[in-house]
């Protein structure tokens, strides 16, 4: 589904350019959850805008689905770690935004209007809001404003789902409650998804495979695969195999932190 290949990107700064990545490769399959981790400013974000179109690489090539990306990718959702809902739109009508936007849905929003509103209603009870499309945002907790994102970012069931942080703002419960949510999710509908966290627990839980960035300029330093069985509990979390990974994971980091 996604490969980068040796791919660097320098941005423009006030003193001269700035090299974000370099030399950056990856691979991720269809169907598959890939977290990326890494120290602040390696470029976790900077990799999720190449791989989404919304910039091009000074080098190396992007591809999606087999196709070059050359600009915004359209089988991708995305979420953040804002949930990002317009407050004068009914919770419903923030789902619905991507339908009004992306074709072939835009053209047909009018006609297939209640059809689509079905469909924002099934993927809010399938997050837990069931009877909560009406509301506002700010009548909604964080974590469930950060739910109601995720099925924004599902509404036009994309192919694909990038992830940038989206619970590092949540407390440790309802950070957890939301690592299940996506989870079942992913398991039902079998999309692709990238998720850049710096929590390596949620990495380990939740990913296939856990690919770890160097300090800046970044670039893939090792990719790990993770062999818990799935479907997963949280009690996974308290099993020694699982610590052993996160501490390795958190030996690596800290390595390339201080090389």
């Amino acid at each position: 589904m996604i490969h980068l290949d040796d791919v660097s990107l320098a941005y423009a700064g006030r003193t001269g350019p700035v090299l974000a990545l370099e030399g950056t490769s990856i691979k991720v399959a269809k169907g598959e959850f890939a977290a990326v981790v890494g120290p602040s400013g390696c470029g976790k974000s900077t990799l999720m805008k190449l791989v989404t179109g919304l910039v091009k690489p000074t080098k190396g090539a992007v591809a999606v689905d087999g196709s070059p990306v050359t600009g915004p990718v359209k089988l991708a959702g995305m979420a953040f770690q804002n949930a990002n809902m317009l407050p004068w739109r009914t919770v419903i009508e923030n789902l619905m935004l991507p339908l009004e936007i992306v074709e072939p849905y835009r053209s047909n929003f009018r006609s297939k209007k209640a059809e689509y509103r079905e469909r924002a209603e099934t993927l809010l009870d399938t997050v837990g809001l069931k009877g909560f499309g009406d509301r506002f945002p700010w009548e909604l907790s964080g974590g469930m404003q950060q739910r109601a994102s995720l099925c924004r970012s599902l509404i036009h069931e994309p192919a694909l789902l990038m992830l940038d942080e989206p619970f590092a703002a949540l407390d440790a419960f309802t950070r957890e409650e939301l690592w299940c949510v996506l989870r079942d999710v992913w398991q039902r509908l079998g999309f692709t998804v990238v998720l850049v966290t710096h929590d390596l627990r949620e990495a380990a839980f939740l990913a296939d495979t856990i690919h770890v960035m160097s300090a800046r300029p970044g670039r893939i330093i090792e990719t790990r695969r993770v062999d818990f069985a799935r479907p997963r509990s949280l009690d996974v979390c308290y099993e020694p195999p699982f610590q052993e990974l996160v501490l390795a994971l958190r030996n690596k980091i800290a390595e390339v932190r201080s090389a």
